[in-house]
């Protein structure tokens, strides 16, 4: 088993390591989502972690770890009667990315239980972890299934295994912790919410904080086992300390006064819901406990404010975390009882001695800082900040965006098999069933009436006696289901001369914020290609983080002629690799533009062949007609007829829109 990095030896990231250790001294508070970019010592931090936290007593021959102080009535391997039991470290169980249902949830031998009533399980992830860590890298990337599940397994504390009327319940309560790059994505509301604390994190700016990280790692990399020793002292100082505060935390008082500071602030924030309040109360607990006191003080309500409830003040996906830290100062301050004292101008309350960690350095990043991280997700920039734009004759400031609203639903016509999501119809795991097949590879979903059907015939042959099947593999039915995918969403969007009126551009961006808000709701990759002046470019390659889109949308400037038919080849070539790289996936055009073609040699009669080429291949396609004015040219829809495609104006893709319905975007040569 390779040697961890220590956490005592990270360098910086105070936030993150008080945090983790907030979880390690009181798991009530709900576990932590660590954002930030890569290279910054977030799976480093949360994998040392584990090495700290107390060892935990089980039930011997338990797969599922239970307290034989406290076994659970309802355990798989139960019941338990006392006896033997044995300590163990506490785990650290990963979650992939591209884990199954089953190996999350366990799986259930249908066949035995069909035909011998036997509950034969095989634990999953969820079973491992408990009382431990379930860490999960790129959270923000995890299917939606694999979520919901996670959302009930940390609501109930416990997991249930469903099939077809055979279940199987075993508890599991763990410590959640996730890692996650925003640039390629946000969580759904849902599961953010679960996290009772969130941090965000960045390379440090500072070079002798740098070179003493590279120094560090360095010396890792070369004899691992060696520097864990160098820090050995360091972490035992730290697990006696967690030990302590653990050992003390039931005897911290949350005084009224406290509780109102925290009342208070949720309210004064408008964070919804009342687990805000009540994952603040158990962290400034801790915070007290952490320093060896007993009783919370304004510091620490102020603390528990910075970690639990910047990441619940998001009101839509393009909203930054963070906190007004002068409103919150005000607030402890009015709600301040006559005995309090700290909080106001307290910008770094000591949570105890040496710092977060306790005595000696502090963890360090899993690789070598990347510099200022993946650019993609922000527009290029001068001196100053200030945008800047690629050049053109005419060129104009960007506009801002309208006010978003809410569209309607454009769908990719036909049956899918991409990534699960809303959009479009697709096969997929989850869903209405639709049918029965035989299974190819292991069986997930038992479609129970075309089994019996199945092997019903043969009984007699199989010399049936009993009140039992006699269910052979051959007889095992798969349902076939139809659910929703996700698709590729590409926007083309108009930025020429023409479109440069600052009211008509910032209703179309509006419209295109609100198309990329429809996209992160229903779990769809976004792309934006922009043309104007002589030529068009990819703003963003296509992607999972659509507030990425919304920064690189917000900053486009307009100007210059209309090369329609170089937006539509950029991207047929951008679909083209995209087809490559995620095959399964299918895509949506939308072309937000007036359908004027300027610029070249017969630009009308390019952007016709372009919008064949695009057709000819089905892709789906919209065109969102902006022109306006009292004379219109209708030349929108002939462009959305040459992508064999729909045309829509602005005031049509609103869902309240007395209009016709938007329906399914028909793709050129496809079959309904």
């Amino acid at each position: 088993m390779s040697t961890p990095f220590p956490f005592t030896a990270v360098v910086g990231q105070d936030d993150l390591r008080l945090a983790l250790l907030l979880n390690a001294v009181s798991p009530a508070v709900g576990g932590v989502l660590v954002r930030g970019e890569k290279g910054t010592a977030k799976s480093t931090a949360v994998r040392a972690l584990s090495a700290l936290m107390p060892a935990v007593d089980v039930v011997s021959g338990c797969r599922f770890s239970c307290d034989p102080h406290s076994p659970d009535p309802a355990c798989p391997d139960g019941p338990h009667e006392s006896g033997a039991s044995a300590p163990r470290p506490a785990r650290m169980v990963e979650l992939p990315v591209g884990a199954s249902e089953d190996r999350l949830v366990g799986a259930l031998d249908i066949e035995r239980a069909l035909s011998e009533g036997v509950k034969a399980f095989e634990p999953g992830l969820l079973a491992d972890a408990h009382r431990g860590i379930l860490y999960v890298d790129e959270v923000n990337l995890l299917h939606d299934h694999l979520v919901d599940l996670l959302l009930d397994a940390a609501a109930m504390g416990a997991s249930y295994v469903e099939r077809e009327g055979v279940s199987v319940r075993h508890a599991s309560k763990f410590l959640l912790v996730g890692t996650m790059n925003p640039e390629e994505g946000e969580l759904r509301p849902q599961l953010l919410d679960r996290f009772g604390l969130t941090v965000e994190v960045a390379a440090s700016r500072e070079p002798d904080q740098r070179v003493e990280v590279v120094r560090r790692r360095l010396a890792y990399d070369d004899d691992p086992a060696g520097f864990a020793a160098r820090w050995a002292d360091e972490e035992a100082a730290v697990r006696a300390r967690i030990t302590a505060a653990r050992e003390l935390l039931p005897s911290v008082r949350l005084g009224d006064g406290a509780l109102r500071q925290i009342a208070a602030t949720c309210a004064a924030f408008e964070v919804d819901g009342m687990r805000a309040d009540i994952v603040m109360a158990r962290t400034a607990t801790a915070l007290a406990a952490w320093a060896g006191r007993t009783d919370v003080l304004a510091e620490d309500v102020r603390q528990a404010a910075l970690l639990a409830l910047p990441h619940r003040r998001r009101r839509n996906p393009f909203d930054a975390p963070g906190l007004d830290e002068d409103k919150l100062d005000e607030t402890l301050e009015e709600f301040a009882g006559p005995g309090d004292h700290g909080g106001e101008g307290d910008d770094d309350p000591d949570p105890g001695p040496d710092g977060p960690g306790g005595p000696g350095g502090q963890p360090e990043p899993d690789d070598a800082p990347q510099g200022d991280g993946d650019t993609a997700a922000r527009p290029e920039a001068g001196e100053g900040g200030e945008p800047q734009p690629s050049g053109g004759a005419g060129e104009q400031s960007p506009a801002r965006a309208a006010e978003p609203f809410r569209t309607k639903v454009l769908s990719v016509p036909g049956l899918g098999e991409g990534a699960a999501g809303r959009r479009s119809r697709a096969r997929t795991e989850h869903g209405r069933t639709t049918g029965a097949r035989r299974p190819r590879g292991a069986l997930t979903k038992l479609h129970l009436a075309a089994t019996v059907q199945a092997a019903a015939p043969h009984q007699r042959a199989r010399g049936r006696s009993g009140r039992g099947l006699v269910v052979r593999r051959d007889d095992l039915r798969q349902a076939s289901r139809e659910g929703r995918e996700g698709n590729l969403v590409l926007f083309v969007v108009d930025a020429s001369g023409s479109m440069a009126a600052r009211q008509r551009m910032s209703a179309v961006k509006g419209a295109v914020l609100s198309l990329l808000l429809d996209a992160y709701q229903r779990r769809d990759k976004v792309g934006l290609v922009t043309f104007r002046g002589a030529a068009a470019d990819v703003a963003l390659p296509p992607t999972s983080s659509v507030d990425a889109a919304a920064v690189r949308l917000e900053s486009l400037p307009t100007g210059g002629r209309t090369p329609l038919a170089a937006g539509l080849l950029r991207a047929h070539e951008v679909l083209r690799v995209e087809r490559l790289r995620d095959p399964a996936r299918r895509a949506l055009v939308v072309v937000v533009t007036d359908g004027r073609a300027t610029g070249g040699p017969e630009p009308v009669v390019l952007a016709g062949r372009a919008a064949r080429l695009l057709a000819a291949e089905g892709t789906a396609s919209v065109v969102v007609d902006c022109e306006s004015g009292p004379v219109r040219l209708g030349l929108a829809g002939r462009l959305a007829g040459e992508l064999g495609g729909t045309a829509v104006t602005l005031d049509e893709l609103r869902a309240d829109s007395i209009a016709g319905l938007v329906k399914d975007v028909q793709g050129s040569r496809r079959a309904a």
